[in-house]
Formats: C-alpha cells, sequence, structure tokens
C-alpha cells in the first residue's frame, strides 16, 4: 500500500489541472502577485472557475454590445492581438483596413459617391463611440473659439463667453464628461411625455453665440427613441441665416448610426444634412464587433471642422498621414474585426441580419404587451429596443426592480431604472435586441418572463413598514 507520504511524489501530475491541484485548495490571489507560478493550464482553468458566477453574456439583455461573432472572426481577433493600431508604419494593413472601414462607413452615411477618404472626409477609429463623442466635441468646441475670436468675441472672457453645448437630457454621461473636462456649459432640454427625445419647439431657445453646436443623439439609450434631426437641420439652417456665427450639429449615432442605414423607416439624420459636420458611432454595437471599437467622421477633411490642433502627423508608407484619436496603443484586431464583418456580410447581409433583429423586436413587444401586465413605451419597430412601464391601470404588489431580481434568478440581465430628469418618478424596463437575440432566444426569455410574474403575484413581499399577516 502506497504510504501518505509517497503521494506527494505524484503531486506533479495534478498540477496541469485544477482537480487535485494545490492551486484548488486555496483562493486565488488577489491582492499581491504570488511567488511561485503555475502550470498555464491551471491558471486558466481555476479563472474560468472564478468566472462560473458572473452572467453568460447572451443573457445580458441590457447591454448595446456585441456577445458573439462568427469563429472566424475569432480567429482573426487572437491572430491580430499582438497589433499596435496606433504604429501605422509597423502595421500598415491595419492602418489600410481602419481607413477602408471609415470610407465604407462615411458612404453609408451618404457623405457622397463621389467623395474619398482624407481628400475629400476624415475620420478615424476609436476605443468604442465615447472616445468618438469626445473628439466630435472637441471639434466643435477648437472651432467655435477660432470662429468666435475672429468675429470679435473675446473668447478668454469666461464670464461672458463660456462656451456652451446644447443636447436633450436623456443624453449618454460621455457628454457631462466632455463638458466638464473641457469647461463647457451643458445645456440640457429636459424630456417629457410629449417629448421623450429633442424638443424641437423649444431647442432653438437654449442657443447663443457661445453655443459650439447641438448634439443630435440617433438612438437614445434610456428608451431607443431618436431626435428629430431633419427638423433641428431645417431650424439651424434657419439660425444661421441671420447669425454672425454658423451654428453646427453633431450627431451622437452610437447606437443607430450602423442600423438605419439598411433599414426603412427613418428620416435623413445623417450628411444629408448641411449642417451635420460629424458623426460617430459604436462598431460594438450594431457594427457587431466586440466591445472596443468605434468611429468618428467629418463630412469634410478642413481645417474648419477638424482643426489642426487636433492633427498630428505620423509616418505612413513613406507619407505623413493625420493621427487624429486620443487613445495611445490598443490592438488593432477590434479594426480587423470590424473591417472583416463589413466584406464578410456586405451591404445585403447587414440589411438581412437588421431586418431580422427588428422582427424579434417586434415579437418580443407583442408578447410582453400580451402578458397584460404591461404598457410598452418602445416597440423595437425603429430601432430595436424594447421598453415598458407597469401598466397603471393594473395594481401590483411588485415592482419592476422586483422583476429585474427574479429575471436574474433565471440567468436574465433585464435592467430597471428611472427615466431622465422630468421623467425620473416613471420607472421602465429595456432590452436591447442584438443580432444573437434569435427567435428561440427571445421565445425561452418570453416563457421565463411569464414564469417570473406568477411567482411574483403568488409571492408575498413585504415592504418597508409592512407586517405579514
Amino acid at each position: 500500500m502506497t504510504k501518505k507520504n509517497d503521494l506527494n511524489e505524484y503531486q506533479e501530475y495534478l498540477e496541469d489541472s485544477f482537480l487535485g491541484s494545490k492551486g484548488s485548495q486555496r483562493l486565488l490571489p488577489n491582492t499581491k502577485m504570488p511567488e511561485t507560478p503555475m502550470y498555464a493550464n491551471l491558471a486558466r482553468d481555476l479563472i474560468e472557475h472564478f468566472r462560473l458566477n458572473e452572467a453568460k453574456a447572451n443573457q445580458n439583455l441590457a447591454t448595446f454590445c456585441t456577445t458573439q461573432m462568427e469563429k472566424q472572426a475569432d480567429e482573426l481577433i487572437l491572430n491580430s492581438l499582438n497589433t499596435n493600431a496606433i504604429d501605422k508604419s509597423e502595421y500598415p494593413k491595419t492602418s489600410a483596413m481602419e481607413n477602408s472601414c471609415i470610407s465604407m462607413i462615411a458612404h453609408l452615411w451618404n457623405v457622397g459617391d463621389d467623395k474619398e477618404i482624407f481628400k475629400d472626409f476624415i475620420g478615424t477609429s476609436t476605443v468604442g463611440s465615447s472616445e468618438g463623442c469626445m473628439l466630435g466635441g472637441l471639434a466643435l468646441l477648437k472651432s467655435w473659439r477660432k470662429r468666435a475670436a475672429d468675429v470679435g468675441i473675446d473668447v478668454d472672457n469666461m464670464k461672458d463667453h463660456k462656451p456652451n453645448l446644447v443636447i436633450m437630457s436623456g443624453y449618454q454621461v460621455v457628454w457631462e464628461k466632455f463638458c466638464v473636462y473641457w469647461d463647457v456649459e451643458l445645456r440640457s432640454i429636459p424630456v417629457s411625455k410629449d417629448h421623450m427625445s429633442l424638443d424641437t419647439d423649444s431647442v432653438m431657445s437654449y442657443v447663443d453665440e457661445n453655443t459650439i453646436g447641438i448634439v443630435g443623439v440617433h438612438g437614445i439609450t434610456y428608451t431607443g427613441a431618436v431626435d428629430d434631426i431633419q427638423k433641428l437641420d431645417e431650424l439651424v439652417s434657419e439660425y444661421n441665416k441671420n447669425s454672425k456665427l454658423d451654428l453646427r450639429i453633431h450627431v451622437d449615432a452610437a447606437f443607430g448610426g450602423l442600423f438605419s442605414p439598411f433599414m426603412d423607416g427613418f428620416k435623413p439624420w445623417d450628411f444629408r444634412l448641411k449642417n451635420v459636420v460629424s458623426i460617430n458611432v459604436s462598431g460594438h454595437k450594431y457594427g457587431m464587433v466586440y466591445p472596443g471599437i468605434g468611429w468618428v467622421i467629418w463630412r469634410e477633411n478642413n481645417l474648419d471642422l477638424l482643426p489642426e490642433s487636433m492633427r498630428f502627423e505620423v509616418a505612413y508608407l513613406g507619407d505623413k498621414v493625420d493621427s487624429i484619436a486620443i487613445n495611445f496603443s490598443h490592438s488593432g484586431a477590434h479594426i480587423v474585426a470590424q473591417y472583416y464583418n463589413f466584406i464578410r456580410f456586405g451591404f445585403y447581409g447587414y440589411k438581412k441580419i437588421m431586418e431580422g433583429v427588428r422582427k424579434v423586436s417586434i415579437a418580443l413587444a407583442d408578447e410582453i404587451s400580451s402578458t397584460g401586465f404591461f404598457e410598452i413605451i418602445n416597440d423595437g419597430s425603429q430601432l430595436p429596443i424594447v421598453c415598458w412601464k407597469l401598466n397603471d391601470e393594473i395594481k401590483t404588489d411588485w415592482s419592476l426592480y422586483d422583476l429585474e431580481s427574479v429575471l436574474a434568478k433565471h440567468g436574465w440581465q433585464v435592467p430597471a431604472y428611472p427615466l431622465p430628469k422630468n421623467r425620473e418618478n416613471t420607472t421602465i424596463s429595456r432590452i436591447v435586441v442584438r443580432p444573437s437575440m434569435t427567435m428561440t432566444v427571445c421565445g425561452d426569455f418570453i416563457d421565463d418572463l411569464k414564469l417570473s410574474i406568477k411567482e411574483l403575484e403568488t409571492s408575498r413581499l413585504v415592504r418597508p413598514n409592512q407586517s405579514i399577516i
């Protein structure tokens, strides 16, 4: 019989897997780096087990971000993770794919069939659309400062001429960050029951000579509504007839910018409108790339729209090109993945995918409505977000926050949250329908939703200052 001490001789044979390993019998390090190494397979297995308590990405119905790509895309990403997108001279093919993506997106946004990148328009990849917002805002600010100074405005007098930015109150937090970072006044237009997007009846009352621009949102995070940017463009055109400074529009199309070009039902919102000077989008939303990629494009490559102070020359294939992005070293893998999607699916492929997304959105809204417990706020027939609130005509002892908790037990992440200022007393739930949410997944969710409602209806919730009778 083998003695206990002799078993130590065979320990090494267990260290390549978590079964029987010393590492599996200890807490994973979380404060200090361990002194000794471990086998690669063991490290991987322990981390995978640590992640078991994490939500399944495809059941996260709250996120806009892509959670699933084709295995061929995964392979390309893995093979290009070691490239540095910033180093255009060392990785010229990655840079070439970046420029191709910019050009493809610009033409989706109707920059003009005869227009060419760098010659006519300019743009850059970003690490998500928030960087794109930041760059678009900076361009508005720097351009305003120069143009305002040229017409005699004392731009250094922050008391009388502090720059301001106008946007509806359901903005993404990056716009608040932009205004704080660069000392810009944020003028937010409140939402109301009648105006869940930009209130075009009042927007121009927020504008003065210190306004660097108006941000139109093509896909509001809270509800999926879209601003009427066509109407906004008309108002800005009328304003500019008598203004010393032309007012400009930046479109935050993080959500809708790679959905609506393939679908009907949208008013013009892009470079077809003469006052839209720049647009940003998330590649990791309906561009269908994993999180970490965005794009921003200016309709004209000139120093008026994109000031010289934002351009930094870098060598590229024996020539000089402008480097615009804020971020520095980051992998080129996401650029490669975006290019893969564009050439893999093409316009028709994206169109068919987005048509499927809309079909699922509408079916989901119909099923949620059919329960009788909810009032649909957005039915997904435009941008693919389904939002709902509790039906005021039905009295329940539970809230949408309770529903969120019960759904989480089934693995589904469905957020409940208040609407922006002026509607903060209204709580809604939201599902973002992504391409990976097939009709089968939709049906599975509806089954669990009905089970969750039944559980809530038959349970006895105890509120503060209440007692069980």
